[in-house]
């Protein structure tokens, strides 16, 4: 598909592409559009609960990986794309002592930063890398909920924290729209990767990974997402954290969904900057089509996708009272 309007070809669906143009800088949408053909290396956690970092470097080389250190997270680590699956079958990996995780994925848990000791709630926790990544971070110590209401994704959940080691995760198969209702005002901190149209996990040689895309779907997530983060917030105790975010690009899914919040709980919640290491970020968007959006959503970020990273959207709030 080429046009005069848009140069680079892609099979991706026109529709998307034309909506990228809208949401994305100019100047990163050819590298944004090429990374959706790329292969990426894949990128993988020391799981501090069960090993050390030095340990898993030295066993790993020694089986002929080639490690890549990324700068910007201890303990993080890629390898090329044709060593992903002598990675996913080594005994490293089914023990336990790396968990493999995309990039973009590892940065909701730094953003909301949970500490030992501290009440914290997953609120759409499956498959449970950040949830394993949350444990590690508090040191297996204090209260962590994590919420899965997909049956079949809620025993991988359970699956994955076992054999990551983290003991002081409670899990539970709930809808998680209900659960600020059921627990209000109880956590420090609460992580909502919500559920969503998954735009960022288009593959540009795989047309199954958008065939059910459309702007309905979207539109659903997003009512979903609404009542989800409202949920969220009502969870949180007064003083307490939360981030919300997901995999999509659309801002039906995310400005939109957490303008709507700020509208329903005006002073109550508020939008707080978010300082990430590196350089494939955009701030949120405050227009989309006749949608004007709260001033403080310009502290929201985009990670824009590259050949290393997946598109993301993180967005830190904090509650007043």
């Amino acid at each position: 598909m080429q046009s005069a309007a848009y140069p680079f070809a892609t099979p991706l669906p026109l529709l998307f592409v034309k909506r990228l143009q809208a949401i994305l800088p100019t100047a990163s949408l050819e590298d944004s559009l090429q990374s959706f053909s790329c292969s990426r290396p894949t990128s993988f956690r020391v799981n501090t609960l069960k090993t050390t970092e030095p340990a898993v470097v030295t066993a790993l080389r020694a089986e002929g990986f080639s490690l890549r250190r990324i700068e910007w997270r201890s303990g993080t680590y890629c390898v090329p794309p044709d060593q992903r699956r002598a990675l996913t079958e080594s005994r490293l990996f089914g023990e336990g002592l790396i968990y493999v995780q995309d990039l973009s994925s590892m940065l909701a848990p730094m953003v909301l930063a949970p500490k030992p000791g501290e009440r914290v709630l997953d609120l759409a926790a499956a498959p449970g890398g950040k949830t394993l990544q949350m444990a590690a971070m508090m040191e297996n110590r204090g209260e962590l909920s994590a919420v899965e209401s997909v049956r079949g994704r809620f025993f991988r959940l359970k699956a994955n924290l076992k054999r990551g080691g983290a003991t002081m995760v409670r899990t539970y198969l709930k809808d998680g729209r209900s659960v600020g209702a059921k627990v209000p005002d109880r956590f420090d901190r609460v992580l909502l990767d919500a559920p969503c149209a998954s735009e960022a996990r288009f593959d540009a040689n795989d047309p199954e990974s958008w065939s059910h895309w459309n702007l309905k779907k979207v539109q659903e997530s997003a009512r979903k997402q609404r009542r989800l983060l409202d949920s969220a917030i009502r969870s949180l105790r007064p003083g307490g954290t939360l981030v919300y975010c997901t995999c999509s690009f659309s801002p039906e899914e995310n400005e939109q969904a957490v303008d709507s919040q700020l509208r329903r709980y005006g002073d109550a919640v508020a939008v707080t900057p978010i300082e990430l290491p590196l350089s494939n970020v955009q701030p949120g968007l405050l227009q989309w089509g006749r949608h004007s959006y709260n001033e403080q959503l310009r502290h929201a970020v985009r990670v824009l996708p590259n050949a290393e990273m997946r598109g993301f959207f993180l967005c830190r709030l904090i509650r007043h009272h």
